[in-house]
């Protein structure tokens, strides 16, 4: 069931959106050559309880995981495109890190991610990274009050595509607020006119998750996905309210 939120309930989402800005601020710039990925996980965390809110991602267990989320963030590298748990491995050159952040404050959820080019990156992944940012881009212009979800998706489609790049099957944006994941489901792809109309008071998460290669994935031991093909792929995210003037980003 889809739930709208009122605005005064968008303004607190606004506040706990704008803290977990700065902790992604803070925690991409610590991602470089020769850092852990549990280091940058302890950053998260310790930004996230000095801001007063606490890690949504730690302890949630998404549908179709086995167990509960174990860190703060998900921290995906080159052909695996999201929930990476945070272990020791080191960043290197070349590397193509996702940093997914979930951040709860009075009550409510935000949720955004960014990909983060490793030192020295190839031509292609530099190219995939970029399209995938617009594309996210493009999907929060779409969702104008009166429009459609399939609007949203089909910006996206389309322009990943035309950058002859893959839509990582199976993984969408959702709605958010009192629950980390709500309803709708927000597809990264679709046809325009189509599905759920964008209201005012609707809170969704847009997230495109692109690959270099087919967009076939696959799910791993540990419950996160990856390219059936071991090809790179790029995530943005950001949470949004649709408003009467149209949607305003809260992350």
């Amino acid at each position: 069931m889809v739930t709208l939120k009122s605005k005064e309930e968008v303004a607190i989402m606004a506040v706990g959106g704008k803290m977990l800005a700065e902790v992604i601020r803070n925690v991409a710039a610590e991602a470089r050559e020769g850092v852990s990925l549990k280091t940058l996980d302890a950053l998260a965390e310790k930004l996230i309880r000095r801001a007063g809110a606490l890690p949504a991602f730690l302890g949630y267990r998404p549908h179709g995981a086995g167990k509960p989320y174990p860190a703060t963030i998900c921290a995906s590298v080159n052909d695996i495109i999201v929930h990476g748990i945070p272990t020791q491995y080191k960043l290197r050159s070349g590397d193509v890190l996702k940093l997914d952040f979930g951040l709860r404050h009075e009550g409510f959820c935000l949720d955004a991610a960014v990909t983060v080019a490793i030192g020295t990156i190839t031509t292609e992944a530099s190219r995939l990274i970029e399209a995938t940012k617009k594309a996210l881009l493009l999907g929060i212009k779409a969702a104008q009050p009166g429009k459609h979800l399939g609007d949203i998706g089909a910006a996206i489609a389309t322009y990943v595509h035309g950058k002859k790049f893959g839509i990582a099957e199976g993984l969408t944006g959702h709605g958010i607020g009192h629950e980390l994941h709500e309803d709708p489901s927000v597809y990264n792809f679709g046809k325009s006119g189509t599905g759920l109309e964008l209201v005012p008071g609707l809170v969704i998460a847009i997230e495109p998750m692109t690959t270099a290669g087919s967009g076939k994935l696959v799910q791993l031991p540990d419950d996160s996905y990856a390219t059936a093909d071991s090809s790179i792929s790029a995530h943005f995210e950001h949470t949004i309210a649709i408003t009467e003037k149209g949607p305003i980003i809260l992350t």
